[in-house]
């Protein structure tokens, strides 16, 4: 009896231990870095107490400023936003290995990106390419991974002509949920771009309705599509306003509504940045720059956004944010305060529930979960 007891209080003791793991995911934030800096740092956050706690630093070369994650390849692809990368003028891509098991990271491959400046990465649906925009350079390339998930070789890119500095931006390049065509945001040129994708070649090929011109100022920056890709939602960094457009194969891209982002009667300089939609597809956030808030938007039924309402950002210029695996907490990286705000999201109104819980951390560009 007293044998029983024994191993069935080891067992208990094995499974509260391994209850107690599963409440962490991991975290991944990039950023800019100064020199002697590692640009990258690792997480545990506790999806109980939504407290974040530092693991590690990983040395991924400099600014690191955004990346995308491969759980299928357990791959982490990290652009480095310079114009020389290794003593090439380019930019820089740095590919690492995460490892499950032990936790640990390996770096597999660096890879010099064409015209530089890299500012967003994101895979294809299938796995098989990177695609990468590039913002002083106005221009995007396309990388073919092998089969284990390295990058093989540059498939394709594109220069926008440049007239002069100001002209384009690339700033953010993603395909559509069903993995049919590629989105390009133009910031300094003010459209959306629309690409066809040839997995056999690599290529990139406009569609002749794939060039969607928005009112000038707008400055397109990030966006997102519904669940069934019949919406797309685009925030505008310079004209402070959400766009959201009806997406037809044929037709291209409708702009069917604007709201601004900011709050009534604000009259500072904002710049909007990132943009994501809740886990259970209810609500729609975007971050302002400036006014320092999180805006919230209800999504209706036939897709179109009212507003929610709007919260502080926890800190200085959010230039990012990530909604946890388990959709209860919103996590804002405020770059220019060092920070990671965590907050809460009221299941009832989608709000970030304040005051938010602060962590420190150098700043934060991107922020993305491994789990």
């Amino acid at each position: 009896m007293k044998k029983y007891f024994f191993f069935a209080t080891v067992l208990f003791l094995i499974g509260f231990f391994f209850s107690g793991c599963k409440q962490d995911y991991r975290l991944l934030v990039g950023g800019y870095t100064k020199p002697g800096e590692k640009g990258m740092s690792v997480f545990g956050f506790n999806k109980k107490t939504g407290n974040l706690k530092l693991i590690s630093h990983l040395d991924v070369g400099p600014d690191p400023s955004f990346f995308c994650y491969s759980e299928e390849k357990e791959m982490i692809y990290v652009i480095n936003e310079v114009i020389e990368f290794n003593g090439s003028s380019g930019g820089g891509l740095t590919t690492l290995k995460y490892d499950h098991g032990s936790g640990l990271f390996e770096k597999k491959k660096e890879t010099l990106i064409p015209y530089g400046g890299p500012c967003y990465i994101s895979l294809s649906p299938d796995k098989g390419f990177l695609f990468i925009a590039n913002y002083p350079k106005g221009s995007v390339a396309v990388v073919k991974l092998d089969a284990d998930g390295i990058p093989e070789t540059i498939t394709d890119t594109i220069l926008y002509v440049k007239n002069s500095p100001d002209d384009s931006k690339a700033h953010m390049i993603l395909s559509d949920p069903a993995g049919k065509l590629i989105y390009v945001t133009d910031l300094g040129l003010d459209r959306i771009m629309i690409y066809d994708f040839d997995r056999n070649t690599g290529k990139l090929k406009q569609l002749n309705n794939g060039m969607i011109l928005l009112p000038k100022g707008s400055g397109p920056r990030h966006f997102t599509f519904n669940a069934d890709g019949s919406k797309m939602y685009v925030i505008n960094e310079l004209g402070s306003k959400m766009m959201v457009f009806n997406v037809d194969e044929k037709v291209g891209l409708n702009l069917v509504q604007t709201l601004p982002t900011f709050r009534k009667g604000f009259e500072g300089s904002n710049n909007c940045a990132e943009i994501e939609i809740s886990k259970n597809g209810k609500f729609l956030y975007g971050s302002n720059r400036g006014e320092n808030t999180i805006v919230t938007f209800n999504i209706g039924k036939d897709g179109l956004l009212t507003l929610a309402g709007h919260a502080s950002c926890g800190g200085n210029w959010p230039r990012n944010f990530t909604i946890d695996p388990s959709g209860k907490y919103i996590l804002v990286g405020n770059q220019k305060s060092d920070r990671i705000s965590v907050f809460k999201i009221d299941k009832s109104t989608g709000l970030p529930k304040e005051p938010a819980k602060q962590f420190d951390a150098a700043a934060p560009a991107c922020l993305e979960f491994m789990n």
